[in-house]
């Protein structure tokens, strides 16, 4: 297999580099060295007891959904104890194994990797662990998956709002920034394979389009025209972004008998995903969508919850603001009220905190799948291992 780019050498996600010109300051390390400590040993009893619930088929939770496996699999990847050792390197790799069988199970004629729907979803999740991998053996199998997800990149009529983005499944109705974003690090972190710079097999990313489309998620007038944005502005939405155009989550009232918040509002998951998509989409970090986005996350910082969403999501949530602000280059968050926080220092400890005895974590808020364990424990994990390189 060919080097990976500067910019994608650290495939393994719990290190990845942040993208191509997303300059800014490098992150220095914490004085704390006990944290570190904590973390790892956190990190080890997520791993240990992610291991004891793996099918005896190779996968976890569910068959039909390989993306679920794949980020256990990528969170294992990831532990700062492998030091970057690829698959057959490491003695606890026997599950791993099993694993990427399984998930090579999943590789269809059109070169995704789904069962059951939810195809570049799926996709996008297994390209990204069979790259965490390194071990040089899946080149055919990886090219095709990358090949697939640039088929799935929406390119409607003129007017649709979903036009640069990506869907669930090819042929799905609308595109949304959840799954844009898994495609957009999937096609970020395969852009150094063999074949990728050769326009005839791989035609790369619309980069233009896909920006469009970030555009269209964002409450930000001066670059949104669409018609939601004028209608329902507020300052407090101002830079942070929504599920897709013209259709968001609706958070439930935050006090007895207030009403609904309308829809259309800006909430923290969505933020995250726009801000790290700018940058995977090769925005400069003083871009003024990707300042706006990381000032409207300053207003609305908080690990009690998924802003806009409460507890919706928020292992997600926890995930992406770990991926997003180590790509975005940032350790303290200067928060509008004065203070100045280490966002890596208070994730590592919120996330300890609500860890159980035996190593998982779970939402009680169900949306999203978050009350599996497997799946809450992989985004922890997963967000740990952002912290712990960067301590």
């Amino acid at each position: 297999m060919k080097p990976f780019l500067p910019c994608t050498l650290f495939v393994v996600l719990g290190a990845i580099a942040p993208p191509a010109r997303a300059q800014s300051p490098a992150t220095p390390a914490l004085p704390n060295q006990s944290l570190r400590q904590e973390v790892q040993h956190s990190i080890d009893q997520a791993l240990a007891w992610l291991r004891s619930q793996q099918k005896p088929e190779g996968f976890w939770s569910n068959p039909d959904q390989p993306a679920l496996t794949a980020l256990v699999m990528t969170a294992q990847f990831g532990d700062p104890a492998r030091q970057g050792a690829p698959l057959g390197q490491d003695p606890r790799d026997e599950g791993l194994r099993k694993a990427h069988d399984y998930v090579a199970s999943c590789v269809q004629p059109d070169g995704g990797i789904y069962r059951k729907g939810l195809s570049n979803y799926n996709t996008s999740i297994c390209l990204v662990a069979l790259l965490a991998e390194r071990d040089g053996h899946n080149d055919a199998v990886l090219q095709r998956a990358r090949r697939f997800i640039l088929s799935t990149q929406k390119h409607g009529p003129e007017g649709d709002p979903g036009d640069g983005g990506f869907a669930y499944d090819p042929h799905g109705d609308h595109a949304d920034l959840s799954n844009t974003v898994y495609s957009l690090e999937a096609l970020h972190l395969s852009a150094g394979l063999q074949g990728s710079n050769d326009t005839a097999q791989d035609p790369g990313l619309d980069v233009k389009a896909a920006v469009a489309f970030l555009q269209r998620c964002q409450n930000l007038p001066v670059y949104n025209k669409e018609a939601w944005v004028a209608q329902a502005n507020d300052p407090a939405d101002r830079g942070g972004f929504i599920y897709a155009p013209g259709a968001a989550k609706k958070a439930p009232p935050t006090a007895p008998g207030e009403p609904v918040p309308r829809a259309l509002r800006s909430y923290g998951t969505m933020t995250y995903a726009g801000l790290l998509s700018y940058l995977y989409a090769d925005l400069k970090a003083d871009d003024p969508r990707v300042t706006a986005a990381h000032d409207w996350l300053l207003a609305n910082y908080t690990l009690e919850e998924n802003p806009g969403m409460g507890k919706a999501g928020l292992y997600y949530y926890y995930d992406l603001m770990a991926k997003s602000l180590a790509a975005y280059g940032v350790s303290e968050m200067s928060l509008p009220n004065g203070q100045r926080v280490d966002w890596r220092e208070d994730l590592a400890t919120k996330l300890m905190s609500l860890q159980s005895q035996e190593g998982s974590w779970a939402n009680d808020n169900g949306r999203w799948w978050e009350k599996d364990p497997v799946l809450a424990t992989a985004y922890s994990v997963i967000a740990l291992e952002f912290v712990a390189r960067r301590l």
